[in-house]
């Protein structure tokens, strides 16, 4: 405690905000070179990178032919031509070296018969080059770089919920968090401040997300006044589990599992002739949901089938034990027996807080960098996504840019000195705190999360136009003016969930806002986002980034160019 301070304050060289893949691989990064603390509002390993299935692409060659260039070109495309060239570039060039790394660190990949890493097919990918161990990747690379930040004596705080950046003398210089375990706000102070946070797939009704993915860190720099970028391109991973979203991985297909409808066709041979079921996932998705529109959803309903069957026991227990657990503890499916049923499930941001590819958050066209504040995985718009990100992408980007961040941070922090921040933002948060527990509005959260997250399934997912996208706007507002009005039905300050909800919704009802501005001004279609009422792809018009900055009545868009090195935008087809 301060002398100074009514609050708890914290002092590290360093503070990271998420303790997932990318917050953890900057910790391990910065901790031998400053005083480094991982802050998170779950225990770390329970962190959705530990959700991850599939793999790491990185262009080895232990099964194909390949080369970090095959990677880059696929990796372009794949977004649509919308992800920056050179930081993709960055991206698939690093990416062997970021694979030996994690072996050297002990991540237990699965080997070919030689003893080599294992690499399968996927998703978009024309090379087979998805590095795994067998269907949990994310899991055991979550575990190894947590083991190795505590030989490292990273110091971690687990469960606080972050409210507010400390922004003073033009810097970000610290947080503002409410203790979830034993109630009361803290404060943290530090010289740079790195925003790990992950996605905001709770946005959406059905999602592969796990439920602590609210977009907080995105929300927090959108009210910093950092403009969110490309908040429309949310990605829909074509296989969740009907009605549940949780994600069976297209290593499924990758193994050679197919898609079929209501008459046993493999559908995916229409849409996608050459690569078929491994096509990018926005493709994939998209025929899911015209083949139910055709009514050649199983049944007559809402989903199609995944079929492993021909795969075998043996292959399905070693390559997919996981997705073989999973659907049999949900739906009490044997998938080596049965097909499983499977929709589209909200999964992805494409979007999020720019950067610079060594984690420095930038706020305009011209690359002004905004001091003292990093941001690193999914949180982060470097841009390497694009318009659509390739599967085993996501892991790859964490991992790069999260170690790139940690180098940088060490490198610009010698020699800065952060004068004591005052009390002014801690002061604020803590009234809003007490504005919540103790408010008498006629409202719940719960009622006004479920509303948002049906309306933007139905109205902003796969398929948009104009009439949806101008009824999500007006139903956005009025759900702010509903927000407005919540109480929280418990007042207590220890383990308060109710509070805690309260809290993310905020930073969901701000997301959704930047996502149907985005949408509703690109009159075109790329990648993910898919207006009907605009089918083509407009390169004249819209080869360009979003950015959506926090405005008086709401997020106001503007744009900045596309960075394009070495491959011209062309036709994307599979």
């Amino acid at each position: 405690m301060s002398l100074s301070s009514p609050f708890p304050v914290h002092r590290h060289d360093v503070l990271i905000l998420g303790a997932g893949g990318a917050g953890l691989r900057a910790a391990l990064e910065i901790g031998e070179a400053a005083d480094v603390a991982v802050i998170s509002k779950v225990f770390p390993t329970r962190s959705h990178t530990g959700a991850a299935q599939g793999g790491v692409a990185a262009a080895i060659g232990n099964v194909d032919e390949d080369s970090w260039e095959h990677h880059m070109f696929d990796t372009v495309k794949g977004g649509d031509y919308l992800g920056d060239q050179d930081a993709i570039e960055v991206l698939c060039r690093e990416a062997p070296e970021t694979v030996y790394e994690l072996e050297h660190m002990g991540v237990p990949f699965s080997r070919l018969e030689d003893g080599r890493i294992s690499q399968r097919a996927f998703g978009g990918h024309s090379a087979v080059r998805a590095c795994h161990a067998a269907d949990r990747t994310g899991h055991v690379i979550l575990q190894t770089l947590y083991e190795h930040c505590l030989r490292k004596k990273v110091r971690f705080y687990q469960e606080f919920f972050v409210i507010s950046l400390i922004k003073e003398d033009g810097r970000i210089q610290g947080l503002a968090a409410w203790d979830i375990l034993k109630g009361g706000i803290h404060v943290f102070h530090a010289k740079a401040v790195l925003l790990a946070t992950g996605g905001y797939g709770r946005t959406y009704k059905t999602t592969s997300n796990a439920l602590a993915n609210t977009g907080d860190g995105m929300a927090m720099a959108y009210e910093a006044g950092v403009p969110l970028e490309d908040m429309e391109f949310v990605q829909f991973h074509p296989t969740g589990i009907y009605k549940m979203g949780i994600l069976i991985t297209e290593a499924a297909r990758g193994e050679g599992g197919i898609l079929i409808n209501r008459n046993g066709e493999r559908f995916m041979e229409r849409y996608a002739p050459s690569m078929k079921d491994i096509a990018p996932r926005d493709v994939v998705s998209r025929a899911i949901y015209t083949e139910i529109r055709n009514r050649m959803g199983i049944d007559g309903k809402d989903y199609v089938y995944l079929d492993l069957r021909h795969l075998g026991k043996k292959k399905i227990l070693e390559k997919l034990p996981e997705i073989h657990s999973f659907v049999q503890t949900y739906l009490g499916i044997d998938a080596v027996r049965e097909p499983v049923p499977v929709q589209p499930t909200c999964h992805y941001a494409m979007g999020g807080i720019p950067t610079d590819v060594n984690g420095r958050v930038v706020v305009d066209d011209k690359e002004t960098l905004f001091p003292g504040l990093y941001a690193a995985g999914e949180c982060a718009c470097v841009s390497v996504h694009g318009a659509n990100r390739l599967g085993c992408n996501s892991l790859l980007d964490i991992l790069v840019f999260g170690k790139r961040a940690g180098e940088k941070i060490i490198e610009e922090i010698r020699g800065i000195g952060v004068s004591e921040p005052s009390d002014k933002t801690a002061q604020e948060v803590r009234l809003r705190v007490e504005d919540l527990l103790e408010g008498s509005g006629n409202e719940t959260a719960v009622g006004i999360r479920e509303r948002l997250q049906e309306m933007m399934m139905v109205r902003c997912s796969v398929f948009r136009n104009e009439k949806l996208l101008k009824e999500a706007e007006s139903e956005l507002k009025k759900l702010k003016l509903r927000y407005a009005a919540v109480q929280i039905m418990d007042h207590g300050r220890i383990c308060n969930t109710d509070l805690l909800e309260a809290l993310e919704l905020g930073s969901l009802l701000s997301l959704a806002e930047t996502i149907v501005a985005g949408a509703l001004a690109r009159t075109e279609s790329r990648g993910s986002h898919f207006r009907e009422d605009f089918p083509v792809r407009d390169d004249a018009g819209f080869l360009k980034h979003t950015l959506a900055r926090k405005g008086p009545e709401g997020p106001l868009v503007s744009y900045k160019p596309v960075r394009i090195t070495r491959y011209q935008p062309m036709e994307r087809t599979y």
